[in-house]
């Protein structure tokens, strides 16, 4: 990878976990990062199965069958609108066809169980 360390990915009970993220996804991201122009900030990367749980029961938003837990989603932190357009057009440029826009933050995923050519938000 050009533009990120798999540390940036781990779940943040599981130290080196960074390492389980899916290849294929890590490249897609590298590319729309270099399309970007910007440095991309993960916010979430890799998730235990249990730190998952931890972040339902404190009211977040994440499905109980996360992409996160499979190493093939990431969320992208942004500032500015003009960084969140910059971010999502970099990654449905680099092929990401399953995108989700937050407060402060964009998902993408890879997850080949979940329907595609999709964009969702948070809100």
């Amino acid at each position: 990878m050009r533009w990120f360390n798999y540390s940036e990915f781990d779940s943040p009970d599981e130290p080196g976990s960074g390492n389980l993220m899916d290849q294929d996804f890590l490249e897609m991201l590298d590319e729309a990062r270099s399309r970007a122009g910007i440095p991309f900030v993960v916010s979430s990367g890799y998730r235990t199965e249990d730190y998952n749980k931890i972040l339902r029961q404190s009211g977040y938003k994440t499905s109980s069958n996360s992409s996160h837990m499979k190493g093939c989603a990431a969320d992208i932190a942004y500032q500015t609108p003009q960084e969140c357009f910059l971010i999502v057009a970099a990654l449905i440029e680099a092929g990401f066809d399953r995108v989700g826009i937050g407060p402060g933050f964009i998902h993408c995923d890879t997850d080949g169980e979940k329907k595609r050519d999709v964009c969702w938000t948070y809100y």
